[in-house]
């Protein structure tokens, strides 16, 4: 158990994550201005891409092209589709921020504040 963690936190990558991710996570929880809850969930969005593309690297891979015919070995290449997925949820993410944004504009023009407690005030 030792081991797993030394070994883990021996990588700044894995570090970075953790560090990411909990700070998004606590922009998202403790603050009550709807911008800041977005861009920490925006945040934790990033800290989880970097974690996949971080796992799916390899340490002197090849791309997955094969020239000669021949398969050879699977592990000198490698994998394209996290690389793929991690590209299309960061398209998917962009497309939610801007969409989370505008919702977070409609709020402010109807009740004059992006202000969480304020709002659900207003409204109940």
């Amino acid at each position: 158990m030792i081991d797993l963690l030394v070994d883990t936190f021996s990588r700044p990558n894995f570090v970075a994550f953790v560090i990411l991710f909990l700070c998004g996570l606590y922009i998202a929880i403790t603050h009550h201005n709807l911008v800041k809850k977005v861009i920490g969930l925006y945040i934790i969005q990033t800290s989880v891409f970097f974690i996949l593309v971080t796992f799916s690297a390899k340490q002197s891979a090849t791309v997955p092209i094969l020239l000669s015919g021949a398969a050879g070995d699977p592990d000198a290449y490698v994998n394209p589709l996290p690389h793929a997925l991690t590209l299309t949820g960061i398209v998917v993410g962009v497309a939610t921020l801007g969409v989370a944004l505008a919702l977070v504009t409609a709020i402010y023009r109807r009740f004059d504040s992006v202000d969480e407690e304020e709002v659900l005030k207003r409204l109940g």
